[in-house]
């Protein structure tokens, strides 16, 4: 094995080792919440559950707040700029087929949905082969919680009121898990009791009422000493009264992704509590971002225990582990009617120096002008200098920028960001398409062009790419040079897509980002072209997805025939197959000059919207 292949292998996988253990909240299984599930397969039923016998409530705050930042009154002299282009001209014939796709993606929900009901209901996930289930978010019912809009948007009134009577029995009291994932719990649960009350006309007020105990138990967390959230809490030692202390790193995604759902709480209720411990991080955010080795952006970690927040360590992407802090921004702006300027400053702040030392135009064997977000590091020279060193690895959480990009450049009057927005739209897209399964992977190296084309006309040639490939893949055991022939063997048994140096996570996990982007720049300029880039997509989505119970995650996209992995996050409902639906859909559903969604594409109400 090369040299290089080893040591890079080497960095992938202490990476994702990070992000999986950070991203997993896997509790014991054999929680029941509304009772017992008839799955096709064995599984330990109710009996084998472990007792639940400690429960949270809120307590007096160890910590109070003398006084609660308020939610912001001044109207903005002038109105937000329209973010939706004009409704787009259809014809009999289009509107005929756009209706039959809008059909195919309501029938690929009902199946999930369905499957789900039947096998899973009340716990967090059916998996979607066996048809048994897992409770990896508390055992609280995520995708029951999650699909909520999914079913209004789609018109599933019915099965809308069924799930909202399920979310009376949940118990937010008590959990399984030992720590709390205050993020996912917040997108997740608190995201999607909200937009299903607001959507619903603030009909059903039940929902408003599990949001407030969410919400609540959310709140326990940032009783600290700067009140600074835990953001991998430990209930069981604040249920027991113990003193608690902010952790000394946390993600930034996880600490900077909660303003959109404590703010909607408080336009809610009055309550200013949930608005103030926003803003608290909002405004240490806001005094770290100068401060860090890339002043402009925060590190993947930071450390919430200290005041101001403070970005520790020297690595920086806007992808998984950062993606939705950044995101927040532009949104955060959105449903505070523009009547706040700091996250509109902290975005422009952001967005220039991430385009100068993250984004990379891309090597392509049809010469498209793709954009791609890759990571950046800052490393230290023999001299005693620092320098920023980009690595051009395109992550599928990433692929949600092109919509964050585009979306701002109309609110914030950015028009030369509109062509950044789509091209790194292009961008996404492209990796559907080069693979044999016409799906994109998590993680792909591409060949970056040099960022002043004046030096650099990013013309492809087959040996710029396979010099691309021997480069990246260093020498021989031997220390030799990658012949051609070792070259093509490397293309071969790791089958790169031409453009391609490395497929380094090969799955696909039902994620929403590409699509995501796609329906922004659909509702953004109009462009039917995006309604077939969409249908492509989804198309091939289907084909592999589509498994006995529900749709399943696969295992290697790279492959004609990609197997099928037992699970089935609640966000395949929530976003990717809503994203799906919104493109076909009505002109006017879910309205981005009216709502706002957040990380889960949760739809939330604006304050300016009329």
């Amino acid at each position: 094995m090369a040299i290089r292949r080893i040591r890079i292998l080497l960095a992938v996988i202490a990476v994702w080792a990070l992000v999986s253990w950070y991203y997993s909240w896997h509790p014991p299984s054999g929680s029941v919440l509304f009772g017992p599930v008839n799955p096709p397969g064995s599984q330990s039923g109710p009996g084998s559950a472990k007792p639940r016998d400690i429960k949270w409530k809120k307590h007096p705050p160890q910590h109070p707040v003398e006084k609660f930042a308020t939610l912001p009154t001044d109207k903005p002299t002038e109105r937000i700029p329209r973010i939706q282009a004009a409704k787009p001209q259809e014809n009999a014939a289009e509107k005929e087929t756009r209706l039959k796709r809008l059909a195919a993606v309501k029938n690929s929900f009902k199946h999930s949905w369905n499957g789900y009901k039947k096998y899973a209901w009340g716990h967090d996930e059916i998996k979607p082969i066996s048809g048994l289930y897992k409770d990896p978010f508390g055992g609280w019912a995520a995708t029951l919680v999650d699909t909520l809009d999914s079913l209004w948007l789609l018109d599933e009134i019915e099965e809308f009121e069924v799930a909202v009577e399920a979310c009376e029995k949940i118990d937010f009291t008590t959990t399984e898990t030992n720590d709390i994932n205050i993020f996912e719990t917040t997108i997740r649960y608190l995201g999607g009791f909200l937009a299903a009350y607001e959507l619903s006309g603030k009909s059903y007020d039940g929902l408003l009422k599990k949001a407030i105990e969410v919400g609540d138990l959310v709140m326990s967390a940032f009783d600290t000493p700067n009140h600074m959230p835990i953001t991998r809490f430990p209930w069981r030692e604040y249920a027991k009264g113990q003193p608690q202390t902010a952790r000394g790193h946390a993600l930034l995604a996880e600490v900077g992704s909660l303003s959109l759902e404590l703010t909607k709480l408080s336009q809610l209720t009055g309550d200013m509590q949930y608005y103030d411990a926003a803003q608290r991080i909002s405004d240490g955010l806001e005094k770290d971002q100068r401060m860090s080795s890339l002043p402009g952006m925060w590190s993947i970690m930071v450390d919430p225990s200290k005041w101001p927040i403070t970005s520790i360590g020297d690595s920086y992407t806007i992808g998984g582990m950062s993606d939705s802090a950044y995101e927040y921004l532009p949104k955060q702006y959105l449903l505070l009617g523009g009547a706040l300027e700091q996250p509109r400053k902290m975005y422009e702040a952001f967005i220039d120096v991430a385009k100068k030392h993250l984004l990379r135009r891309a090597l392509n064997p049809d010469n498209l002008p793709l954009l791609f977000f890759g990571d950046a590091r800052i490393v230290l020279l023999p001299s005693g200098e620092k320098q920023i060193v980009t690595t051009p690895i395109a992550q599928h959480l990433t692929c949600f920028a092109g919509g964050m990009v585009g979306m701002a450049a109309r609110i914030f009057e950015r028009p030369s960001d509109l062509n950044v927005a789509e091209r790194l739209t292009e961008g996404c897209v492209w990796s559907y398409n080069q693979t044999a399964s016409g799906i994109g992977p998590e993680l792909f190296h591409f060949i970056p062009c040099e960022p002043d084309a004046s030096k650099d006309d990013c013309l492809w040639s087959e040996e710029r790419w396979t010099e691309a490939v021997r480069k990246y893949w260093g020498r021989s055991t031997k220390g030799d040079k990658l012949t051609d022939d070792e070259v093509n063997n490397v293309i071969e048994s790791r089958r790169l897509p031409r453009g391609i140096v490395e497929v380094d996570d090969r799955r696909y996990l039902l994620r929403p980002e590409a699509v995501e982007s796609v329906f922004m720049m659909y509702r953004i300029t109009g462009d039917r072209k995006y309604m077939d880039k969409a249908w492509a997509m989804f198309e091939a989505v289907e084909k592999w997805t589509r498994a006995s119970y529900a749709s399943a995650a696969l295992d290697d996209v790279t492959r004609s025939n990609p197997k099928q992995v037992d699970s089935m996050e609640s966000f395949w409902l929530a976003e990717t197959l809503k994203y799906f639906y919104l493109v076909f859909a009505d002109w006017d559903l879910a309205n981005l000059d009216k709502w706002v969604l957040n990380t889960e594409a949760h739809p939330l109400q604006r304050a300016d919207a009329v």
